[in-house]
């Protein structure tokens, strides 16, 4: 079993005990997020520090221009 700290920008976003440690560029998923690894650094044999890059959200816009219209 191995350590494994996920952090994005050097934020901490995971900590977990995992047998098999994620490689570069794999696609994974943390916390129901879609993430791509960007870069592992073993500190001892035991605890793993991955780096990881999250898929970005779009968020939609609202139409404002028929708010103000309303009738009542």
């Amino acid at each position: 079993m191995h350590v494994v700290h996920f952090f994005e920008n050097k934020t901490a976003i995971l900590n977990q005990l995992l047998v098999r440690i994620p490689t570069v560029d794999e696609n994974i998923q943390l916390k129901g997020r879609k993430a791509k690894v960007v870069d592992i650094i073993q500190l001892d044999e035991r605890h793993y520090h991955v780096n990881v890059l999250f898929e970005k959200i779009v968020k939609k816009q609202p139409l404002t221009k028929d708010l103000g219209k309303k009738k009542r």
